[in-house]
């Protein structure tokens, strides 16, 4: 049991992937639009059931609840080779 007031996160999904604008790519089609939002707990709850938060700028959401205490995460995702082949490219050629 998670109390209320503790610091949470919550899963929501936004678009199903079915009500997704035909407009974007194949690939961007095939899965949910989600959003993950932290704040504080408004009552009492377990992992996975349907919650409500109050955000630190007071907006209460609704959501799922994955995460007791969340850390805060940055990444800018795996490293790919051909980045740094494009870099030594336009180096050379800024460089003459």
């Amino acid at each position: 049991m998670i109390r209320k007031d503790s610091y949470v996160e919550v899963h929501i999904i936004v678009l199903s992937s079915e009500d997704r604008t035909a407009k974007i790519p194949e690939e961007t089609k095939k899965v949910p639009y989600e959003m993950f939002v932290k704040g504080f707990l408004v009552n009492d709850a377990d992992l996975k059931e349907e919650v409500s938060i109050k955000t630190i700028t007071g907006r209460v959401v609704k959501g799922i609840l994955i995460k007791e205490n969340p850390t805060y995460e940055l990444g800018y995702g795996n490293y790919v080779s051909h980045i740094m082949k494009i870099k030594e490219i336009l180096r050379d050629e800024i460089d003459g």
